[in-house]
């Protein structure tokens, strides 16, 4: 099969900065490629190389005859005084269509992507909309290649569903970059890390999300074993030359050269065996009071509409609790008025006596991005107080993983991963009673995912976390309170408990809005059966027999989806949910053929 697009040898720097180099890369028809890596080391950059929007410094980017290749970057860039159905419009005005065919294009791209009003404004909409605005933009041009980078960003959980769903059944090929590992594990078939630790600068695995760690964890031990055994060469070669061999002979000339090189490839091995990780550690107060915030019945509307109403909950230390629900549905509105904000339309939010809150704003409006990184990090001069104590600035920046010569560069230069670690880093200069943080793992790569899980563990206060990231949420949060944007919400154990409530909801809703099922009929006259052929009459013999058997199946995939070693297991559950959708579309296609039928009997 010849690829839909091949990266050879290519290679870029910013400065005296390289990403990568003689990076080597090809992409085939029916693959989902997970891309990950540190942060700023280039997934971004190399996105935009293979969509053609900049040019390497060397190497060559071939793309196959004809095909089409699609790019969604990490900002979407919609014209805000533009309708939905003008963007997609837009996106075919060059294809040489039918107006009956574009119209229809364009309806059903919209309609895939959730919009049930074509004609809403961009700037009407949220981010998560906007995101999925961005990719049907892409997807109506019927690409053979999709790029897309942090794809996640800003979507609600139930837009990463919709977004593995599409990826799942998409005829094109993809290269996702992303640090969501849910969304890694369930919609990518390989993976790839762009890291410099790696011999060839990218390390690809055949798989999902947890095959590559089990592939990556191996790779490294080789890697460590390689280390050990050329370290103990080299000792020896070192102890040879401290003897002070004379090199006049071709076979001495010859064994100092290869020490040499040993030393090399020693060093070489040893640079790429150092993974560095940034050190996260939010500064608790230690308070001892109980009730550190207390909201009792709060309401709150927004633009006419309910968010929230009658809401209580306590956070006393050591709580963890996590806001989900869809896009618009009040989680940042909350937090907002936990911080003090905002004041809600009814009810009492009560805070302990000089309670001290952090926090973290996706929008990220508490950097000022014209300023140095010296100055993000909240240096006065040359140190940072942390905890009481002085820390060089140099140092500080390193614990985040910067460099010392950029401490003087403009945060608009870094990566979105890199300013949420400026953020982060702010936020660990300030004693905290409660932590009120508002999807702080967009852009962050996984490495510092992992060490942020940690600290938040470790965390003393209380916390309260929005994120779309669901195995930061089941790791972190010990209650989940789910918002449906219609004014309720409901408290529950972990995300998969909210995840199942919604999946009832909407088959109650599916179920009420359906149209009324015709009554099994007793028997049917002997006339009106010559409207059928014969075929279609014995099938409308069966047609009661099929719909009983359909629905047992029904009832019996109902009962395994609540069987509690399914529920506490997310990939079982997952399974468990796709199959009873499936039985409810038999049910359904069963009832709909059976309408048919009856009704060309009357």
């Amino acid at each position: 099969m010849i690829p839909l697009l091949v990266a050879n040898g290519i290679a870029k720097s910013f400065g005296a900065r390289p990403l990568f180099d003689n990076l080597s890369l090809a992409i085939s028809e029916g693959e989902r490629l997970g891309l990950i890596g540190p942060n700023g080391s280039g997934k971004s950059t190399l996105l935009r190389i293979l969509a053609g929007a900049i040019a390497p410094d060397s190497g060559t980017i071939s793309v196959r005859r004809q095909a089409r290749v699609g790019y969604v970057a990490q900002d979407t860039g919609l014209p805000e005084d533009r309708t939905a159905r003008d963007i997609v419009a837009e996106a075919l005005a060059a294809e040489p269509l039918e107006e009956a065919e574009r119209a229809s294009r364009i309806h059903v791209t919209l309609g895939r992507a959730g919009f049930t009003n074509p004609d809403v404004r961009a700037g009407e909409l949220s981010g998560g909309w906007r995101r999925r605005l961005a990719i049907a933009r892409e997807v109506v041009r019927a690409p053979d290649l999709l790029l897309l980078d942090e794809p996640t960003n800003h979507l609600d959980l139930e837009g990463i569903l919709w977004l593995e769903k599409l990826l799942a059944s998409a005829p094109f090929a993809a290269v996702v970059v992303s640090h969501d590992r849910w969304f890694l594990e369930n919609a990518v078939n390989r993976m790839a890390e762009l890291n410099r630790a790696y011999p060839d600068g990218i390390y690809r695995v055949e798989g999902n999300y947890s095959r590559f760690l089990e592939k990556k964890e191996e790779f490294l031990r080789a890697q460590e074993r390689l280390q050990e055994s050329l370290s103990n060469i080299v000792r020896r070669e070192v102890e040879w030359l401290r003897r002070g061999p004379k090199a006049r002979g071709t076979k001495a000339k010859a064994r100092i050269e290869e020490a040499e090189r040993l030393m090399g490839e020693l060093a070489e091995v040893s640079a790429r065996n150092v993974r560095a990780a940034a050190e996260i550690d939010f500064t608790g107060s230690d308070r001892r009071t109980r009730r550190l915030i207390a909201v009792e019945g709060i309401a709150k509307q927004l633009g006419g509409r309910t968010l929230f109403r009658d809401l209580s909950f306590v956070l006393s230390p050591g709580a963890r609790l996590g806001l989900v629900g869809p896009n618009g549905s009040g989680k940042s509105t909350l937090l907002r008025i936990l911080n003090g904000e905002l004041a809600p339309d009814a009810g009492e939010v009560r805070r302990a006596e000089a309670l001290e809150v952090v926090y973290f704003d996706q929008e990220r409006e508490q950097l000022d991005l014209s300023r140095t990184l010296r100055e993000g990090l909240g240096a006065r001069g040359d140190f940072v107080l942390f905890r009481g104590r002085p820390i060089h600035a140099a140092g500080w920046a390193k614990r985040f993983l910067f460099g010392p010569e950029q401490l003087d560069q403009p945060m608009s230069s870094l990566s979105g991963g890199e300013q949420a670690r400026v953020l982060i880093a702010r936020l660990m200069l300030q004693t905290a009673d409660v932590l009120l943080l508002d999807e702080p793992t967009n852009d962050l790569d996984i490495p510092t995912l992992e060490v942020l899980e940690d600290s938040l563990n470790d965390f003393p206060g209380a916390l309260v976390l929005v994120t779309h990231d669901r195995f930061l949420l089941d790791r972190v949060a010990n209650a989940v309170l789910g918002l449906d944007g219609e004014g309720n919400a409901l408290r529950v154990a972990d995300y998969w408990q909210w995840e199942q409530a919604q999946a009832a909801l909407r088959q109650e809703r599916a179920q009420k809005d359906a149209p009324e099922r015709p009554a099994a009929p007793s028997a049917a006259p002997a006339p009106a059966r010559k409207r059928l052929s014969y075929l279609e009459a014995r099938e409308w013999e069966s047609m009661e027999e099929k719909i009983l058997a359909a629905e047992a199946e029904l009832a019996e995939r109902q009962r395994k989806l609540q069987a509690p070693d399914v529920v506490s297991d997310p990939a079982r559950l997952q399974q468990a949910y796709e199959r009873l959708k499936a039985a409810e579309e038999v049910v359904e296609q069963l009832y709909a053929r059976w309408a048919e039928l009856e009704a060309r009997q009357a």
